[in-house]
C-alpha cells in the first residue's frame, strides 16, 4: 500500500467555495473510493476539507496526486480498505467497477463471454447501510438484471446512499446503446467522445503509462459530484450546528 503524501491540507482549488458554517472547524474527512483520476472529486472545495482518495492501479493514482496535490492518496484495493476504514470518514463515495453489471453483458453473453457479476457492490452497499454513520454514496452504471437492493436512479446511473440525491442531468451515451454500437460513423464518434472528453476539463497529454480514453470514460461528471458532494456536506453541516447549539449560545459566536 502506497501512501503518496503525509498529511492532506486544505484545497488550494480557485473553484467556488461551498458555503460552510463558520461556527463548524472540525475537518471534513472524506473517503474517495476507487478514484480513478478524479472527475466526481474535481469541483469539490470545502473549507476544512480532507479527501483521502484510494486507487489500485499505480500510474492512476500519479495523476491524480498530480491533479490534486492537497489529497492523501493511497495505492491499495479500494474494497479492502474500505472495509477497515470506514469508520474513520464523515462522508464515502464508492464508485465500484461496472462492467459486470452494465447491459454490455447481453451483449457479451451472446458472444459466448459469460462471467458473474461482481457481488463487491453489494458488499458495500450492505457494509456502509447497516453500519456507517456519516453519508455516503455508492455509484454505478444501470445493470442489466433488476438490482438486489432499490437504488435512487438518475439518468443511466444507480446511486445507493442514505440520503437524497438531488435530480441530475445526463448526457447520452456515445457509441453504445443497449449493448449495441450506435448507428454512427466511426469518425463521428471519435468526435463525440473528444467533446465528451473535453468538457470533463482533464488535460492528460503529459501523462504516460495509462489508457487515457478508459480513465475519462470512467470519469463521473464533476458537476453530478458536486452536486452529490454538496447536498451531503449540507446535512453534515446542518447537523454540527445544531451539536454546537447545544453547548454555547448562538449569540456568543465562535470562539
Amino acid at each position: 500500500m502506497t501512501d503518496f503524501t503525509n498529511t492532506p491540507k486544505l484545497s488550494e482549488s480557485t473553484e467556488p467555495a461551498i458555503s460552510y458554517s463558520t461556527c463548524y472547524k472540525q475537518p471534513f474527512r472524506v473517503l474517495n473510493c476507487y478514484a480513478g483520476i478524479g472527475g466526481n472529486r474535481k469541483l469539490w472545495n470545502a473549507p476544512n476539507m480532507q479527501v483521502t482518495a484510494i486507487e489500485y492501479d499505480e500510474n492512476i493514482a500519479k495523476v491524480y496526486q498530480d491533479l490534486y496535490p492537497n489529497d492523501t492518496v493511497i495505492v491499495a484495493d479500494a474494497h479492502q480498505y474500505l472495509l477497515e476504514n470506514y469508520e474513520n470518514f464523515d462522508f464515502i463515495w464508492c464508485s465500484p467497477p461496472c462492467p459486470t453489471h452494465s447491459i454490455t453483458n447481453h451483449f457479451l453473453n451472446a458472444q459466448g463471454i459469460k462471467r458473474y457479476p461482481d457481488m463487491a457492490l453489494y458488499q458495500e452497499i450492505i457494509l456502509l447501510q447497516t453500519f456507517f454513520k456519516g453519508k455516503f454514496i455508492i455509484e454505478n452504471v444501470k445493470s442489466y438484471y433488476e438490482p438486489l437492493i432499490k437504488p435512487q436512479i438518475s439518468g443511466r446511473h444507480y446511486f445507493w446512499g442514505n440520503f437524497k440525491i438531488p435530480m441530475l442531468k445526463f448526457e447520452k451515451q456515445i457509441g453504445r446503446m443497449n449493448g449495441k454500437k450506435a448507428d454512427l460513423g466511426g469518425k463521428i464518434q471519435a468526435e463525440l467522445r473528444t467533446n465528451k472528453h473535453k468538457k470533463l476539463g482533464f488535460d492528460l497529454s503529459k501523462y504516460t503509462g495509462i489508457d487515457k480514453e478508459k480513465v475519462l470514460n470512467n470519469c463521473v461528471a464533476p458537476e453530478i459530484g458536486l452536486a452529490i458532494f454538496q447536498s451531503a456536506l449540507d446535512i453534515y453541516e446542518a447537523s454540527n450546528v445544531e451539536q454546537v447549539g447545544l453547548f454555547a449560545e448562538v449569540s456568543q459566536g465562535c470562539a
